[in-house]
């Protein structure tokens, strides 16, 4: 019987333990896309408590908690933070299979040197331990984010934000880290969800022209580069493609201003036109694109009126756009206007599709389109291996831009350990079987680029 998570955790063999120990462990991070508070790293904040860390807007974890029966009291509600991560604690060591028993007990070794579970019996001291330990000035948020050894972050952030934090943070010498907004325009471009109008309110002042409010994107969008920004970010339900004229698209915005309903096909026609829009723009500021799709979210109606979005209650969805996300990156294309484009699919069938798909587009630079890391339901044991596997397949895994947290949680970079780990025992799998030459100084530098050379490449930090 092995260890327990111990140092060769998920390395099977000579091969990927020699790639993960000499080569992959020590790279330092890029974070290029996370929902992490500006405003806590600019003031450093203390995380005060394990519950707060980790269960703080985590629905990762409340969706574990609710599978396991914990009243909802003891998840969003008024319960205390003591009282939710106990509760938190007793469920983790039902979750075997799940990677937040891995994730949670990595960051227990790495941040707080605990190398035992957690479970109903070891709560008790594990809190006073992470009260004891996160009370140090140097685990506070810049602490750990120092401590993990991150080189820059990419926080995701609204065109109508003030982006107040990150000015102030640029002007910071005193922290190396460099932390970039991400430019989200969901709320811009999804006309058909709830709010939008009094969100161009927001953006805009008031109900506005189609030209009107392309001109305060990219206004926006110059202010987000000139504090560093390199990436756009769109979450989308599935990828539109039904092109449209400027005066069509003026029509449905125009409708959608006075509250009157809109049809799909006229969402979809005004999501097309803006997000080519968009596109041309990236393209024209040397910025990356990202599209994540294939969610469904707020599946459950009472819940939803209750707690309101992003609570846990967001499933996969079916997608079935191939013809579409070819027609909307041919279409880019055929501008010459197709910036560096991740795509991401929650859905990991998927994950063929987008390989073969993005393929026809590539040139110019290493991946220029590239199928992004797993994703949300995905960022599993199984779906880690799963995408480099048929990003291998297919593409060029060599290429590939690698990790990112997608999280809410300064404890989470040690999703990049796991990530690196997977990535160092299948390409060592590969060599141990005879089916990848042995070379190591050439597979070292793969996963070291795939770690973090290729992501400062191609986000240019």
């Amino acid at each position: 019987m092995k260890p327990f998570m111990d140092e060769d955790f998920l390395l099977e063999g000579d091969s990927a333990k020699r790639l993960y120990h000499d080569y992959a462990k020590d790279m330092p991070i890029i974070d290029y896309h996370c929902h992490v508070s500006p405003d806590e790293i600019l003031k450093d904040a203390c995380l005060d408590n394990l519950g707060y860390a980790w269960l703080g807007g985590d629905h990762y974890k409340w969706r574990l908690m609710r599978a396991c029966g914990v009243p909802e009291e003891k998840i969003t509600g008024n319960a205390s933070w003591e009282e939710k991560f106990l509760a938190y604690a007793a469920c983790v060591a039902k979750a075997v299979g799940n990677p937040l028993y891995h994730w949670t007990h990595l960051e227990l070794k790495r941040f707080f040197g605990y190398d035992g579970p957690l479970n109903e019996r070891t709560a008790p001291e594990v809190w006073a331990l992470g009260k004891r330990v996160l009370a140090q000035e140097d685990m506070h948020v810049r602490g750990l984010i120092l401590r993990s050894k991150v080189y820059a972050i990419g926080t995701t952030d609204d065109p109508a934000d003030s982006l107040m934090s990150h000015g102030a943070l640029a002007l910071d010498k005193g922290f190396s880290v460099r932390v970039v907004p991400s430019y989200r325009p969901d709320k811009a471009v999804n006309i058909d969800k709830p709010g939008f109008a009094e969100y161009l309110s927001r953006l805009c002042g008031g109900p506005v022209s189609l030209a009107e409010l392309k001109q305060a994107l990219l206004q926006a969008l110059d202010r987000f580069q000139a504090l560093g920004c390199r990436a756009s970010d769109h979450g989308l339900d599935t990828i539109p493609y039904a092109p449209c004229t400027e005066g069509y698209a003026e029509t449905v915005l125009q409708k959608a201003c006075k509250g009157e309903a809109i049809t799909p096909l006229e969402a979809e026609g005004y999501k097309t036109h803006l997000l080519l829009f968009l596109g041309e723009a990236l393209h024209e500021r040397d910025m990356v694109m990202q599209l994540h799709f294939g969610a469904q979210r707020n599946l459950n109606p009472p819940m939803f009126r209750a707690l309101g979005p992003d609570t846990g209650f967001d499933s996969i969805g079916d997608t079935g756009c191939a013809a579409k996300l070819a027609g909307l990156l041919g279409a880019l294309e055929s501008r010459g206007a197709l910036p560096r484009t991740i795509v991401y699919s929650l859905n990991p069938v998927d994950n063929a599709m987008i390989d073969s798909v993005i393929g026809s587009f590539q040139g110019g630079s290493l991946s220029k389109l590239q199928h992004g890391s797993a994703w949300w339901f995905n960022d599993t044991l199984h779906g880690m291996r799963e995408q480099l596997t048929t990003l291998a397949s297919i593409g060029l895994l060599s290429g590939f831009v690698g990790m990112l947290t997608d999280s809410r949680s300064f404890l989470s970079y040690t999703r990049h350990e796991y990530f690196r780990r997977i990535l160092c025992g299948l390409i060592g799998g590969w060599v141990d079987r005879g089916e990848v030459y042995p070379d190591f100084d050439l597979l070292g530098k793969m996963v070291q680029d795939i770690s973090f050379n290729n992501a400062k490449a191609y986000f240019k930090l």
